[in-house]
């Protein structure tokens, strides 16, 4: 599984009635491509100076699916809204086990011989 996260920093040029139609298009991606399994986004809650505006963490059942995502046009249909208001933009694909769609990441530490 492949979870997919972006992070956006907006330009002012990012409208309340621009945000209302990019999120209502989020909103519909799940069930509209084949292989995603999990999509949870919102807005930055802190507002720190170092804090981006809006995430996206989406989970899918492979490298192949995220693939066919960046291409299918529900995803293209919402590009307009986000793309030409973005100030910055960051992202990260990461390889989960199967079965992981919409749970918390968890990180362990491999033990050594002398942990045990």
């Amino acid at each position: 599984m492949i979870r997919h996260i972006v992070m956006f920093r907006w330009k002012d040029s990012f409208t309340e009635d621009i945000r209302a139609q990019w999120i209502d298009g989020l909103d519909r991606l799940q069930g509209e491509i084949p292989g995603l399994l999990a999509l949870q986004h919102g807005p930055d809650v802190m507002r720190t100076d170092k804090s981006w505006d809006h995430v996206i963490i989406a989970d899918f059942e492979d490298r192949e699916a995220l693939a066919v995502y960046n291409t299918h046009p529900a995803h293209e249909a919402i590009k307009p809204f986000s793309l030409p208001n973005v100030r910055d933009l960051a992202y990260v694909d990461l390889e989960l086990p199967a079965g992981n769609a919409g749970s918390t990441l968890t990180h362990s530490t491999p033990t050594t011989e002398d942990d045990s």
